[in-house]
């Protein structure tokens, strides 16, 4: 049985995805993991650049916005995160890129925000 919390996040990354594809972004992947972590979502954005996308939901701004959630070792964990992924896949990314998905529940459903190649 899920959470509320665990719930919420679940919503939200199906918000996210939603969103990307009309942002012309398409998903390759949900919730990915490995033995190191965790990738959201990987995706194929519209120049198709292969992406990690860190989904960040949250009910309110009280305690921040999902972005400053994003410390530099999450960014570097996300970057190795997307290179297990590759190899995986027995693919080769001559660039990493990380973009992040903010979603905020409200009364009528979700408002996404997408911040594209971040760096840390």
């Amino acid at each position: 049985m899920q959470t509320e919390k665990q719930r919420l996040g679940a919503d939200g990354e199906r918000a996210a995805a939603a969103f990307l594809a009309g942002q012309h972004y398409e998903i390759l992947d949900r919730n990915w993991r490995c033995p190191a972590g965790e990738l959201d979502l990987v995706a194929r954005a519209g120049n198709g650049q292969i992406v990690a996308v860190e989904v960040k939901t949250r009910s309110s701004q009280r305690f921040g916005s999902g972005f400053d959630a994003i410390t530099p070792a999450k960014f570097r964990r996300l970057n190795k995160l997307l290179l297990f992924w590759a190899r995986t896949h027995r693919l080769f990314l001559p660039e990493v890129r990380v973009d992040v998905v903010e979603v905020y529940a409200t009364a009528t459903g979700f408002d996404c925000n997408l911040h594209e190649n971040v760096h840390s």
